[in-house]
């Protein structure tokens, strides 16, 4: 892979946050007074923290086009079905629109793209529909990028813009399989795939030593027998211009980290690159629980090795002390299983394998609840059972067929629980804009990877509510308590309740009623604001004055946002 040139943007030294908060939580059924804190730290620029991230998911095809000119490529010119053939968004896209300010309006803070190596060349007929990998799961070479997304320079492009704006990149990346077999694009070695049996899913070894569907080849990840690279590759960088440095490269690896030449290793060097030469912040890791657990830490510990060189590297580009961030999509795992997967006859604890946090795919479930039943639920298993990991929520993906509101008839509660529930929140793109999840004519998960609905902002509808999760977004960005504090219930009638993060000296503290009185009302702040101390609402914008433990605000909304100026 070729050597890149350093990245530009501002050194700013910041701290590793974790809570420290007392796990109990209050089950107050009335308003009762709450002691004043001693410390009154207040906030306005906090240091970002992984644990309370707003993050946003988006599939680089479909997202936005920022260069017309790559949109075919590589002969993909083949009829497909519907919303299965490249779109058009690519990588330069997504830096239009940080640029743009789109993602800082919307309170975002890490983005997860889907991914953009190379993939297959053709296409293949998955019964949906002749089908190119414009999602990006389908790789063919882990050490380029599709020219479909852009170039390898876009990339840099795009983690030294979000950088520069304050936000983290989470790269998606694939170790588990390459990409279908073609007339163009060859099946891979037998040392380094098997093509049968496909995975059946009743214990572990019928869930990981298989494939996940017929002609998806499953990289063998348990081989630890050193292997040759496919004949394939070498003749294509050959071609390419880049054989020789590319095998430099391989050489200087195996050599500096001792492990052997198997193809999980030879896999780990090329996606490790990425963060040793453009200072990615974490992955999202594809298909966990088809891959053994130590092959996880393995590439954890490579990344973390690969970012602290980058970091060494570039120290004028550094943003802050946060390790490399490793997030795991464990297909079925729910924040309920707390700190296992269950595969029948084995339990696995992912996070004592290198991961940070896992996706939840029991929150759509959840969000069906009431607020104080989902918040008070997290923040009991986060605070004492995860042992300082978290999960990931969200309402809708690029894969769940059922997602918390399919037809788009809770755009407004989808936000206000999604944001407000500790953890990370994963805004899939057009969450926030009503991007509808049925289109007609779609076979399978196409319905759900529409392109984004970048007209339908103009209308008073989208606009009303994208300024619902813009509000709600950037009062999660900007204080950490939200996602990753301690949230403690202070009233049933009016519905409070209070968020508290607290590390070392830093201290962030916030209130908020949800299902309130629209117009005017009184709330009371229990001791964490100051009397006569003026108070923000986020969501209304209007500053008032804490008068008897209490705040009266007149706005027309059900919702405040509580916190210090």
């Amino acid at each position: 892979m070729k050597r890149r040139t350093k990245l530009l943007y501002t050194l700013s030294a910041a701290f590793i946050l974790s809570c420290k908060n007392d796990p109990k939580a209050t089950e107050n059924t009335t308003v009762t007074p709450t002691p004043k804190t001693e410390k009154t730290a207040v906030i306005t620029k906090p240091d970002f923290v992984w644990s309370a991230a707003n993050t946003y998911f988006l599939l680089t095809d479909r997202f936005n086009n920022g260069n017309p000119d790559n949109d075919i490529t590589l002969n993909r010119t083949k009829e497909t079905g519907l919303l299965r053939g490249f779109e058009g968004g690519d990588i330069q896209g997504i830096i239009n629109k940080i640029e743009d300010g789109y993602f800082s309006d919307l309170g975002i803070n890490a983005i997860w793209f889907s991914p953009v190596q190379e993939q297959i060349h053709d296409s293949v007929d998955e019964g949906t529909g002749s089908t190119y990998g414009f999602h990006g799961y389908w790789t063919k070479d882990w050490t380029n990028i599709d020219p479909n997304f852009g170039t390898h320079e876009d990339l840099k492009k795009l983690v030294t813009t979000a950088h520069k704006h304050g936000i983290r990149i989470l790269m998606d990346v694939v170790l588990n399989h390459t990409g279908p077999v073609t007339d163009t694009d060859k099946v891979w070695p037998e040392s380094w795939v098997r093509t049968t049996p496909q995975c059946t899913y009743k214990d572990y070894e019928t869930a990981v030593t298989c494939t996940l569907v017929k002609n998806l080849p499953d990289v063998k990840s348990e081989s630890n027998e050193t292997v040759e690279l496919p004949q394939f590759l070498i003749d294509k960088w050959k071609k390419e211009g880049r054989l020789k440095q590319e095998l430099a490269e391989l050489d200087t690896f195996f050599e500096t980290s001792g492990l052997v030449r198997a193809p999980k290793n030879y896999i780990i060097k090329w996606l490790t690159d990425y963060v040793r030469e453009l200072g990615i912040d974490g992955f999202r890791v594809d298909t966990v629980k088809h891959v053994e657990e130590d092959v996880w830490k393995s590439l954890e510990e490579q990344c973390q090795i690969a970012f602290k060189t980058w970091k060494e590297n570039n120290p004028e580009a550094v943003l802050d002390n946060n390790d490399f961030y490793f997030l795991g999509e464990l297909y079925g795992y729910g924040i309920g299983g707390k700190r296992f997967y269950d595969f029948g006859d084995r339990k696995v604890d992912y996070f004592a394998h290198g991961f940070d946090n896992l996706i939840n795919f029991q929150f759509k479930y959840d969000a069906t609840k009431g607020y104080e039943e989902i918040f008070s639920y997290y923040n009991d298993i986060i605070q004492k059972e995860l042992g300082g990991k978290t999960v990931m929520n969200y309402v809708s993906s690029h894969d769940d067929g059922a997602p918390f509101d399919k037809l788009r008839e809770k755009t407004f509660e989808s936000g206000t629980k999604l944001l407000l529930t500790p953890g990370i929140s994963q805004i899939y793109y057009g969450d926030e804009t009503g991007r509808s999840l049925t289109i007609p004519g779609t076979e399978g998960d196409a319905t759900l990877r529409s392109n984004m609905n970048w007209k339908d902002i103009a209308t008073p509808e989208t606009s009303a509510l994208l300024e619902h999760w813009k509000k709600l977004g950037n009062f999660r960005k900007n204080h950490p308590a939200i996602g990753a504090g301690f949230h403690k219930k202070l009233s049933d009638t009016p519905y409070l309740f209070s968020r508290t993060y607290h590390k070392d000296d830093f201290l962030d503290q916030v209130l908020v009623g949800l299902d309130l009185t629209p117009g005017k009302k009184k709330i009371p702040v229990f001791g964490l604001f100051k009397e006569g101390e003026i108070v923000n609402d986020a969501y209304s914008g209007q500053k008032v004055k804490v008068v008897g433990n209490a705040i009266e605000i007149d706005s027309p909304f059900t919702i405040v946002l509580l916190e210090h100026i």
